[in-house]
């Protein structure tokens, strides 16, 4: 939902009392929902627990911070400039390719052996984004629901990167604290890369109304705050094979709704790439022959 939300304000599709909001830059798209979602957020927290119960020692601490710019902050910027760019279609898949990245590096580091099963669904993955992103099968002068654009395609390659980091980082990092102190601390710190990569003065120059800024905040409680929660709690409990048929139900919806209420148009060789890349992703983190489920590696990326 949230991705073809915001595929909707980027291309001013995205209606209030008749009207519609103007066009919200990506950056300031993702830096509101960071933002909005801290202030939320931390002064719960601290009436509920105290500082004393959210702080972390220093080297866990570098550990958030890395984990909120390199992975949360550069995630979503990327993810929704590729939204902006191209589509939705494009931008969920190949971001959904971020399990491929997590097993290439288990594999490279010796936590997991190659096998046929690996291979197979780094094959199908790779497979399926080409028929997605039209490298295969589909003229890049099919219509207005396919745009191959470099940058926007670029972007979502490094959301899928940034996505696997956070979920490596994130999944050992939850192994030692709750999710509510790992994600304030995440979300500290990609606001404060926010706030000097785009100071205060530079957002209000955008002269955004009330309108935008409701928008904006709405927006950073359905995208971050919520599902944030309830996928580190995930990542501290679920196991591989339970949660990851639920999780690929996300770009289906996506696509889904971005087909029903944005006019994009999917082609039926980049249904069959979708397909490609969701069964990749279930192969990928189904534990194989003497792999147990606990070595396996979650991955789902959110938005």
């Amino acid at each position: 939902m949230c991705a073809a939300l915001g595929r909707a304000v980027f291309t001013g599709k995205f209606l209030i009392s008749g009207a519609s909001l103007r066009p919200i830059d990506p950056l300031i798209l993702s830096q509101a929902r960071t933002t909005f979602s801290l202030l939320v957020l931390l002064p719960v927290l601290l009436a509920a627990r105290g500082w004393q119960r959210i702080k972390l020692p220093a080297p866990d601490l570098i550990r958030c911070l890395l984990l909120g710019t390199l992975g949360v902050a550069a995630s979503n910027y990327f993810y929704y400039v590729a939204i902006q760019r191209t589509n939705v279609a494009i931008a969920i898949i190949v971001q959904y390719t971020a399990p491929v990245w997590v097993l290439l590096y288990v594999v490279a580091r010796g936590k997991q052996k190659i096998s046929l099963q690996k291979v197979a669904a780094v094959g199908c993955a790779l497979a399926g984004t080409a028929l997605v992103i039209g490298l295969i099968g589909t003229k890049q002068t099919a219509g207005p629901a396919f745009r191959l654009d470099p940058y926007g395609l670029l972007a979502a390659v490094l959301a899928s990167f940034s996505f696997a980091f956070y979920n490596v980082g994130g999944h050992s990092i939850l192994a030692r604290y709750d999710r509510w102190r790992v994600l304030t601390w995440t979300l500290i710190s990609a606001s404060t890369f926010w706030i000097l990569i785009n100071p205060p003065w530079k957002v209000l120059a955008a002269h955004y109304g009330g309108p935008e800024w409701t928008f904006l905040f709405v927006f950073s409680l359905l995208s971050v705050l919520g599902p944030f929660s309830l996928y580190f709690l995930g990542l501290q409990y679920l196991e591989p094979t339970r949660a990851i048929i639920a999780s690929c139900l996300e770009p289906v919806f996506s696509i889904v709704l971005a087909a029903g209420f944005l006019g994009e148009i999917l082609h039926p060789i980049q249904s069959v790439g979708i397909g490609l890349v969701l069964a990749a992703i279930v192969i990928v983190q189904r534990p194989g022959k003497g792999t147990s489920v606990q070595d396996s590696v979650v991955v789902d990326p959110i938005e």
